[in-house]
Parts: structure tokens; C-alpha cells; sequence
């Protein structure tokens, strides 16, 4: 079910946003994620599953930990969940069990989306709860953040292939 864009959506995206660039600075994949309760911040989150060996460490998870520990519930009633990259299946799975109203991303995944690009889970037909979607709030910078830092990221790894190319070949002139 697709909702109407609020007027403070933008703004709780630009602070996923800002959490996007934490996970970055740590080396992750930057994607942020905040939980809003009656208008104010409950739970907050970034990628952190490299850094924590952690697969269920996607920024929605740890914002979801957050909130319930607020809220001192799982059942997240009531809440807006906004994150930067399109939820995936397991976010998307947590999203739904926590019982979260809606969910506003910026980016789609186009690859494993699970809020209506490649399945959407947050409205699949045989669960019981069905949570609200708004897509492509800020969109195009959220795109862009995670285009960067993937771009960089290619660049580093042809860097350092071409360094130990290089220090192959003058190992071999040595010898």
C-alpha cells in the first residue's frame, strides 16, 4: 500500500542520510536507517555487518534494536521506519513481524528489494500485517551516496591490483 509524501519525510531522510556517511566512514556499504515514533528519533542505525561479522547488522536492523529497546517492545506500533536503500528481504521480514506502520526509502535495489522492485514482502498477501510504503524521497542523493562510494571503491581495488602488479614485476627484475 503506497502512501502520500509528508512534509518531514525529507528530513528524516537527510538524517538516514547522514548515517548512510557513518557506516561509509567505517567502511561499509552506506546505508542509514532512522525509526520515528510520534515525530521524534526512537532508534537509529547504519551498516555495521562487516565490521560486527555480522549479517543481520543492515541498518535497518540496528535502528529496529534501537527502537524496541525504547520503546521496550518488539511491536514497533505506530512508527516510520526511513531508510536510504530500499529494504531487503530480511529487513524487509523484520519490518513486517515488528509490526511497523510504514516505510519510506530514497534509492531502489534494484537487485534484491523487497519493497517493490524485485518482491515486495511489506504488503505480500499471505502475511498479516502490511506496512505503508513511500519510495524515492531524496532518491536521486541517496542513489548518488551509495554510486560514490561504490565508484571508490572499484577505484581502490584497481589500484591496489595495478600496486601488486607492479611490485610483482620488480621482484622478478631483482631476482
Amino acid at each position: 500500500m503506497t502512501i502520500q509524501v509528508e512534509h518531514n519525510d525529507e528530513f528524516f531522510m537527510r538524517r538516514a542520510m547522514e548515517l548512510a556517511a557513518k557506516a561509509e566512514g567505517e567502511g561499509e556499504v552506506p546505508v542509514g536507517a532512522v525509526v520515528v515514533h510520534n515525530g521524534q528519533v526512537i532508534g537509529e542505525g547504519w551498516n555495521r555487518s562487516i565490521g560486527q561479522h555480522d549479517a543481520t547488522a543492515h541498518a535497518e536492523i540496528m535502528a529496529l534494536r534501537q527502537a524496541g529497546k525504547v520503546l521496550e517492545n518488539y511491536r514497533l506500533l505506530d512508527t516510520t521506519v526511513y531508510v536510504t536503500l530500499e529494504p531487503c528481504p530480511m529487513c524487509a521480514g523484520a519490518i513486517v513481524h515488528s509490526r511497523v506502520g510504514k516505510v519510506v526509502y530514497g534509492a531502489d535495489d534494484l537487485k534484491t528489494g523487497a519493497a517493490g522492485s524485485t518482491m515486495n514482502l511489506l504488503s505480500y498477501e499471505g502475511v498479516n500485517h502490511h506496512v505503508g510504503l513511500v519510495s524515492g524521497v531524496l532518491a536521486d542523493e541517496c542513489r548518488a551516496q551509495l554510486q560514490a562510494f561504490f565508484k571508490r571503491r572499484r577505484a581502490e581495488k584497481k589500484a591496489a591490483k595495478q600496486l601488486a602488479k607492479q611490485q610483482a614485476e620488480n621482484n622478478d627484475s631483482i631476482e
